[in-house]
């Protein structure tokens, strides 16, 4: 009989806050019940609400769960903070593994699983603000470029065949856009399903800013505008 682990997944590296409770068993990830909400300014206020709301749907208590997976960028450093102190807070209250993934690449899992990306090549796009995006290339679901951040004009689209991220800068390639904007509960499990079939020891949670947080560069400019 193939074991079946539950998952609570979350993400807030993009303008969405992601979160699930997903079964991984030998067919793949299964989603038990799932929020989005599509606000970046209310991160912090809604997600544990969310977290709540899932577990109750999927009729299950934090001690039922085998691990927890959360997506630690490429994001703005606030949102991203958000998502990542929830999930270690989480994993260390009940004792649970956290397993950080990069957001994009649940971005990229999601659209093959979707079947908007026949195995080809997928690019996937997010907003990193200052008129930026992170960014990284996708063939048959590995990432081979990135991840990486800057303008959208200067992102190498390499053999894309379809784009997905956030809306308003998918459209600026000569892509198909794929319906997928965010990463799902199910795709974020899927990047870290071998790690938890196994019980691999999870690595230390790193988030993925790619630039420094805007609060040190501001600093920095009054410094040196004080000292002339």
């Amino acid at each position: 009989m193939t074991e079946r682990r539950l998952v609570l997944a979350l993400d807030t590296a993009t303008p969405s806050v992601v979160t699930g409770v997903v079964a991984l068993t030998g067919d793949g990830p299964q989603t038990l019940a799932q929020r989005v909400v599509d606000d970046h300014r209310r991160h912090a206020e809604v997600l544990t609400t969310l977290i709540s709301e899932v577990l109750a749907e999927a009729g299950i208590g934090g001690a039922d769960l085998a691990a927890v997976v959360v997506g630690c960028g490429p994001g703005p450093f606030t949102g991203l903070r958000v998502g990542m102190a929830t999930a270690a807070a989480y994993g260390d209250a009940l004792g649970l593994p956290v397993y950080g993934v990069c957001s994009l690449d649940a971005i990229a899992a999601a659209v093959t699983e979707s079947d908007e990306a026949d195995a080809g090549d997928v690019l996937v796009v997010t907003d990193a603000r200052r008129r930026e995006v992170y960014w990284g290339r996708y063939t048959g679901g590995a990432r081979v470029a990135g991840p990486d951040v800057c303008a959208p004009d200067a992102v190498p689209p390499g053999g894309a065949e379809v784009v997905a991220g956030t809306p308003g800068f998918t459209d600026r390639y000569a892509l198909p856009v794929a319906a997928v904007t965010a990463p799902t509960a199910a795709s974020l499990v899927a990047v870290a399903a071998g790690a938890i079939r196994v019980g691999a020891v999870p690595e230390t949670l790193t988030p993925l800013y790619l630039r420094r947080p805007d609060a040190v560069e501001l600093k920095d400019q009054r410094r040196k505008s004080l000292l002339g």
